[in-house]
């Protein structure tokens, strides 16, 4: 298609007299010798001549040739040349119909070869002279144009031209096949083309390359010189293209790092040098008031200097690319290679690390005068805009790098605490007069103050009072305003449990009080009024009648020894037992219920064991009290919760079945895991210290013990320290184990086992320096 180009840029010569014989007729550089037709030699007729064979070969012009060879690299450019040299093309592109190989134009139909038009023979070189009268019935071809059966453009000769006749319509460049000469003697009449072709514009031939009048027409050669200029243009656009690919264009800077002009190895050595230590560096952040680094390696943030660079070079037409390469670039993007969830879960801790918390707006009372904390917004990271600010600014710019925040709230906003502040002066403003039992007091605004307090409660600020301040505040400024209930409790009469008490009194009811003073603290008339109210005793008469306290089912007694102060302690102890109640599902503590120890509690100092040592302590002797009570729950059948035997034996005690107490670290303690009530009783009588419980008999029981084990001798231990006091010695040690079987209706429901061992109580012999020296 780009030589039928050429071949239709090549102008057709003005008709006219045929020059001498020798002589070709001068064509522009472009126009290609008349090729040879297909299976015969093409002719040329001329008056007076004879048929000539056209040349096998066609003559090259030497200028020619080296502008062809360029042709095929032109296709991108062969359509818009062709559109600009036909334009009737352009606007049909299929064409008219192209007639049959053997047809001929309207003008030869019919007529037979003619001789050689005047002017002699065939030039060398094949070239028909144009010029002089074509013979009746001879075409002769335009110089360059195809033989017949090939494609081109064939204008017909006519007699009415001067010299030769005018030019035959115009033809569409490329679209017509035309024969050469005329139609073979005696063949069939070749159709009438003339319907076919656009007549003739004045001024001549638009595919003749001719003016009217014969000049040659110079449009077609403009066109193709721009053509070409265009393409020269391209070819060095991209010479210079491809010099510039192997270079980053001067003046680049990424990141800070100049590459420009540099290879694309030396630029991406040059920015890994730059790049790499900062690539390791924490980041700084700031977030609000928030401050806080992030290392990259652990946040999935890298630099890809190859990646950058290729960017900036390699083989490209873009005419941005090349102004820069000429003339310098600036700034160029870094290219970053990043794991986006890494980077994700990153910036999710900073944003729990950097959340900076609201304060909460407050309003207290000091002194009696309201006085408010200001509410204070928060702020938090904005984890989508941290990020897009991480990848931006990274190598870039220089940390600290400032995140996107979002303010958070406080639960408790400045407009509520101006609302209680406007409350709370109201509150204290004057004082509160309580009209109760017949009685009157009044709450100070001091008093007030002191109960009252803004107590946050969901977003808000509620004002509240101390209900049982408010109630205690008024009992004390009333006189024998309350009766305390008597509750209900068990007395020992004739030597048995009887309940007595369980009377009802009178009281406040706090929620009542708080909301009368509430009401008169928030209004102007400043008047409480509030009722009393009968109040029933926690235990009445008859719940404990009910508790099935009826018969002894548990006793255990001791011995007691010479010492009368010791057994002061027991009857004092005893007292303070007997009566005690212990409800179903009540645990008893001896500690509790013999407190406080103390000599304003009838107690009196007398000898204990303290860490293994016999000394004189406040209570001395009630761990006789200790060892008597567990005994008595342990035959009640009870649940044993705590008990600590003695470190040494004492033979008033049974072996592995006693107990010791010390406050504050020993206690012995039962529960009471049956449907009754327990009520302890307890006393000294003919030597022996007694306790009871009193209940509705539900377990038997059955004990039974190791005896004597692993015995170790006492052996006197000698002292010459000057604390020492002698010691005439105790028992020796052993190990026993003691077993219990607690039955139920004759079915064992425990079966438990103790053991414990006894050190031998050695005595003390004080050397010198010793007490007993």
């Amino acid at each position: 298609m780009l030589q039928s180009v050429v071949d239709n840029l090549t102008p057709e010569p003005p008709a006219g007299p045929a020059k001498p014989g020798g002589y070709t007729p001068r064509v522009f550089a472009f126009e290609r010798p008349a090729k040879k037709g297909r299976g015969s030699a093409a002719t040329s007729d001329a008056p007076g001549g004879t048929p000539s064979d056209a040349p096998a070969g066609r003559s090259e012009n030497p200028f020619v040739r080296p502008i062809t060879g360029m042709i095929p690299k032109l296709k991108p450019l062969t359509g818009a040349i062709a559109r600009v040299v036909n334009p009737h093309a352009a606007r049909n592109p299929q064409g008219p119909a192209t007639p049959p190989p053997t047809a001929v134009p309207p003008a030869a139909a019919g007529s037979p070869t003619g001789p050689v038009p005047p002017g002699g023979a065939v030039p060398p070189g094949g070239r028909v002279p144009p010029a002089g009268p074509v013979p009746p019935g001879g075409g002769v071809p335009l110089a360059g144009a195809t033989p017949a059966g090939g494609a081109g453009d064939a204008p017909q000769v006519s007699p009415d031209r001067p010299g030769g006749g005018t030019p035959p319509p115009s033809v569409p460049v490329g679209n017509v096949g035309m024969p050469v000469g005329p139609a073979p003697a005696g063949g069939p009449a070749a159709p009438d083309w003339s319907a076919q072709f656009p007549p003739s514009p004045p001024g001549g031939s638009q595919a003749s390359g001719s003016q009217g009048g014969g000049a040659p027409n110079r449009a077609p050669r403009i066109v193709l010189g721009v053509g070409l200029g265009l393409v020269a243009l391209f070819g060095l656009f991209a010479i210079i293209a491809g010099v510039q690919a192997g270079s980053v264009p001067n003046g680049v800077r990424v990141a800070g790092v100049d590459i420009g002009g540099q290879s694309r190895q030396e630029a991406v050595d040059t920015l890994d040098a730059a790049l790499a230590p900062r690539a390791e560096e924490p980041i700084a952040l700031v977030a609000g008031e928030a401050q806080s680094t992030l290392k990259p390696d652990k946040a999935g943030l890298a630099y890809d200097s190859e990646a950058t660079v290729d960017r900036l070079t390699g083989f490209s037409l873009n005419p941005a690319r090349m102004w820069e390469n000429l003339f310098g670039a600036g700034d160029a993007e870094l290219v970053l290679a990043v794991d986006e969830a890494k980077l994700g879960s990153a910036v999710d801790s900073l944003q729990e690390s950097m959340t900076v918390q609201p304060s909460d707006g407050a309003v207290v009372f000091k002194d009696g005068v309201p006085q408010a904390t200001d509410a204070e917004k928060g702020s938090r990271v904005d984890t989508a805009g941290a990020q897009a600010v991480i990848t931006s600014s990274w190598l870039r710019s220089e940390p600290p790098f400032t995140l996107p925040t979002q303010e958070v709230a406080p639960d408790i906003t400045q407009s509520e605490v101006e609302t209680a502040m406007g409350l709370a002066r109201k509150v204290v403003s004057a004082p509160v007069t309580v009209e109760v039992g017949g009685q009157e007091m009044e709450l100070t605004p001091t008093d007030l103050a002191n109960l009252a307090s803004f107590t946050p409660d969901d977003g808000s600020l509620p004002l509240s009072f101390d209900r049982a301040g408010l109630v205690d505040t008024i009992v004390e400024r009333t006189a024998d305003l309350l009766t305390i209930p008597e509750d209900a409790h068990f007395v020992f009469q004739n030597g048995t449990p009887t309940v007595v008490g369980g009377g009802p009194g009178t009281t406040l009811d706090p929620k009542e009080v708080g909301t009368a003073v509430d009401e008169a603290a928030r209004g102007d008339d400043r008047v409480a009024s509030v009722g009393l109210h009968e109040q029933d005793p926690e235990d009445t008469k008859e719940a404990l009648q009910q508790l099935g306290v009826k018969e002894i089912v548990s006793e255990f007694s001791t011995p007691l020894t010479a010492d009368t102060v010791r057994t002061q302690n027991l009857v004092r102890g005893a007292e303070m037992v007997t009566g005690d109640l212990v409800k179903p599902g009540e645990t008893f503590s001896l500690i509790d219920a013999l407190s406080p120890i103390t000599l304003a509690n009838g107690y009196v100092a007398s000898g204990i064991v303290s860490n293994g040592r016999h000394v004189e302590g406040v209570g001395g002797g009630l761990s006789q009290m200790a060892t008597t009570s567990y005994n008595a729950g342990y035959f009640a059948g009870f649940d044993d919760v705590e008990h600590r035997q003695h470190s040494y034996w004492f033979p008033r005690y049974p072996a592995g079945r006693e107990a010791t107490i010390y406050v504050g670290a020993l206690d012995m303690k039962f529960k009471n895991d049956t449907p009754y009530g327990a009520v302890l009783q307890s006393f000294v009588s003919n030597g022996r210290l007694t306790v009871r419980i009193w209940s509705t008999k539900y377990y038997d029981v059955q004990t039974s013990d190791s005896g004597h084990q692993n015995v170790v001798e006492k052996s006197t231990v000698k002292s010459t320290d000057s604390a020492c006091e002698p010691y005439p010695g105790g028992e020796n040690g052993f190990t026993i184990s003691n077993f219990r079987k607690v039955l139920r209706n004759g079915e064992v429901v425990k079966d438990e086992t103790y053991t414990w061992t006894y050190k031998p109580d050695n005595p003390v012999e004080c050397g010198k320096g010793g007490k007993g020296d």
